[in-house]
């Protein structure tokens, strides 16, 4: 998953486009003596895969010197682009890496380099953009690592739903008993935009509660573009949004950004994201966002990291994602609102 205030400053951040990590200081020709790990990014910019990166890198540093090899990670950005990613690929497999991992660009092109690893026998570690599962059969040394999407959308709704409830006459603004939303959505396609925004909805329909969508549009995981959709939306409703929904916290921010910044708005919606990033934990604690859902960026890094070393090691996968058969490590979500962030941010 950034405009006018510091929080988009924070969020345009980006990591070098091409960053190499090395955990032991000898570094060796021999490829016997190191183990080479290619991890290929949509986006760098992006923030919650700027974390998994920046987890990455750190597992590998505290972890490196458990190995008798040198230890090498090269980042490259794909920025946005499925042909930069694919000659990512390319000098990944030309340069004999023992692992790649790729957070796709497109997850419909995962087909033609998960033929092309299968080629020249390297295994492939895909993150946080899930390939079909017609893909993911079509080798046995592919490997996915994401979060459990149909989980944070209904924890979602589970905040929505302790929220509305704890204070129905204030949210409700036009008494008819009913929930009027605006979603705003990811990138169209991904498979976490899908699942969000299906599974929200449908918790709530679930616990009884009666929703009306005064519109819906997708931002592509950007703040600016949440800012914009969320700025036609209040010239358009005013005050009558009564919650917003936004498949990431980053989305979620710009639209508690327009909000703040409108005159239109007499009682603050519901507003809740996804990811629990930094931002956003303060946000709530300033009672701007309703709350949120942890998507666990470092367990995220870490069972990347685990499945890799592993299979450059030929060591069994049955500690990290339960069996030799198994494709998939999914990890579970945290709700986060003010009743607990306390807590969570004393762990």
């Amino acid at each position: 998953m950034k405009k006018g205030s510091k929080i988009f400053n924070v969020l345009g951040l980006m990591l070098m486009s091409t960053l190499i990590v090395s955990c032991n200081e000898n570094i060796s020709n021999n490829k016997n003596d190191e183990i080479k790990i290619g991890i290929t990014l949509y986006r760098q910019d992006d923030t919650f895969i700027s974390s998994i990166s920046s987890n990455l890198e750190e597992i590998s540093k505290e972890n490196g010197d458990n190995f008798n090899k040198n230890i090498v990670l090269e980042f490259v950005d794909a920025k946005a682009s499925t042909i930069n990613q694919g000659n990512q690929v390319d000098k990944f497999i030309k340069q004999d890496y023992d692992v790649i991992c790729v957070n796709l660009v497109d997850r419909t092109a995962a087909a033609t380099i998960i033929d092309k690893a299968k080629s020249a026998n390297i295994p492939v570690i895909f993150f946080n953009r899930e390939p079909v599962e017609e893909d993911m059969n079509r080798w046995d040394k592919i490997y996915y690592v994401g979060a459990q999407a149909e989980q944070s959308a209904r924890l979602q709704a589970d905040i929505v739903a302790e929220e509305w409830l704890s204070n129905k006459n204030y949210y409700d603004k036009n008494k008819d008993g009913k929930i009027q939303y605006v979603m705003i959505e990811g990138e169209p396609g991904h498979q976490d935009t899908l699942i969000r925004t299906e599974y929200c909805i449908k918790a709530l329909n679930e616990m009884g509660f009666q929703l009306e969508k005064l519109a819906d549009d997708t931002a592509n995981w950007q703040s600016d573009q949440a800012n914009s959709k969320m700025n036609q939306w209040i010239k358009e409703f005013g005050d009558d949004i009564e919650v917003v929904f936004s498949n990431n916290d980053v989305m979620a921010l710009g639209a508690i950004y327009a909000i703040n910044s409108n005159s239109n708005i007499i009682r603050k919606p519901i507003v809740v994201g996804v990811d629990g990033i930094k931002e956003a934990i303060e946000s709530i604690k300033i009672r701007d966002m309703t709350g949120t859902v942890i998507s666990d960026a470092n367990a995220q890094a870490q069972a990347i990291w685990d499945i890799a070393i592993n299979l450059a090691n030929g060591i069994s996968l049955e500690d990290v994602i339960g069996s030799e058969r198994e494709k998939y490590k999914k990890i579970p979500h945290t709700k986060v609102t003010i009743d607990n962030i306390n807590e969570l941010s004393n762990e």
